[in-house]
């Protein structure tokens, strides 16, 4: 009997996530150096890690042969002090996809359920998926949450409510009035995340660690994959209340975030010059792709993050010829967007060469 005969039905039946293709791989099969490729498909960082936490990498590599802080005191409390929080109400994660996996743990099995909205991030159905939960999808007009919707959507069975802000991949907000209005109606035997992975990049940002302070059900993630370009470290954070982030470090593994990870994140905290040289190159590169979508015709998602979803007809072919000319986008099938991609904002060098193999592709098509 094939070994699947004997494995959960519902792992047998995940479809794995699929990441953006790597530059190596990409390199080598088209015979070009890692240099000539240009990849926007993973929403990362086009200027680099933030020179701070790179010098603090360095000097940690040094203790390599010793164990991490397993509670990841330094790094916690910096957090906790950057929003005005104490130390247990903060999480470490490997990225903040483990939050979601802890969250996933504590609260789901075959008689709960999760909501999200219809085009949020994938990871979240494949996590219910895992659990045996139930996944519910909620319609999102126009790109956006709809929060009314997802609060009516709440049952009894219900443990999760994920709501990505911005969402990935679509790069719309809802405000503070919306989610007031939500967290209202939420009843206590519901956690409400808040997956805020871009919050750096917004300009006035929804407060929802409020809700943390006022101990509330609730989970605020966020990461240093993004706004400080440290996504090869795999290190992100959940700030919640007591009561929810002892659960989750219950669930966690021991030394889940590395020493390198740590040292690297305690100083990117800090690097604020970083992020904002990394917010004003996004924000020339958000304006300089949408005026030329709007100047093309192709109709596009006004995005508040470091990526734009744009309507080209057939993801799939465009991604695949885009491609082989050097251009890595994200095709957005998986989300149920056939005729999309998704283009992440990069260096202005980076998005006019894009750009560029966009219109080659297109003109051809």
């Amino acid at each position: 009997m094939p070994i699947q005969g004997s494995a959960n039905q519902f792992v047998c039946d995940l479809v794995a996530y699929e990441p953006g293709k790597p530059v190596e791989e990409t390199a080598r099969e088209l015979g070009l150096r890692p240099e000539e490729i240009i990849k926007l498909a993973s929403n990362e960082n086009p200027l680099g890690p933030s020179p701070r936490a790179k010098e603090a990498m360095r000097a940690a590599i040094e203790e390599g042969q010793l164990y991490p802080d397993g509670g990841g005191w330094k790094l916690r409390h910096a957090v906790a002090g950057r929003h005005d929080l104490e130390i247990q109400n903060v999480v470490l994660g490997n990225g903040s996809n483990e939050i979601i996996e802890l969250l996933c743990h504590c609260f789901l099995n075959r008689e709960t359920s999760l909501i999200a909205a219809e085009h949020a991030f994938v990871v979240y159905k494949l996590m219910a998926t895992l659990f045996g939960a139930n996944y519910v999808e909620v319609p999102d007009p126009g790109f956006v949450h709809d929060l009314d919707a997802m609060a009516e959507a709440i049952t009894a069975e219900t443990r999760l409510v994920f709501i990505a802000n911005p969402n990935n991949p679509t790069g719309t907000l809802v405000g503070e009035s919306q989610i007031d209005r939500f967290m209202e109606k939420v009843p206590d035997h519901v956690v409400v995340v808040f997956d805020e992975a871009y919050h750096e990049f917004l300009e006035d940002a929804p407060d929802t660690v409020r809700y943390v302070r006022e101990g509330r059900n609730v989970c605020v993630m966020r990461t240093f994959s993004k706004a400080q370009g440290l996504a090869a470290l795999r290190i992100g954070y959940g700030l919640a209340s007591a009561s929810v982030a002892d659960l989750l470090n219950r669930a966690r593994q021991p030394f889940n975030a590395n020493a390198i990870a740590q040292a690297g994140a305690l100083a990117a905290l800090h690097d604020d010059e970083h992020v904002a040289r990394t917010v004003d190159n996004n924000n020339e590169g958000l304006l300089f792709l949408q005026k030329a979508f709007e100047e093309r015709g192709l109709r596009y998602v006004p995005s508040v993050a470091n990526f734009v979803l744009v309507e080209v007809g057939d993801g799939d072919a465009v991604f695949s010829a885009m491609l082989s000319r050097g251009v890595i986008v994200r095709a957005m099938r998986g989300y149920k967007l056939p005729g999309w991609v998704r283009i992440s904002i990069g260096t202005p060098s980076q998005n006019k060469r894009c750009l560029e193999v966009l219109d080659e592709v297109l003109i051809s098509a």
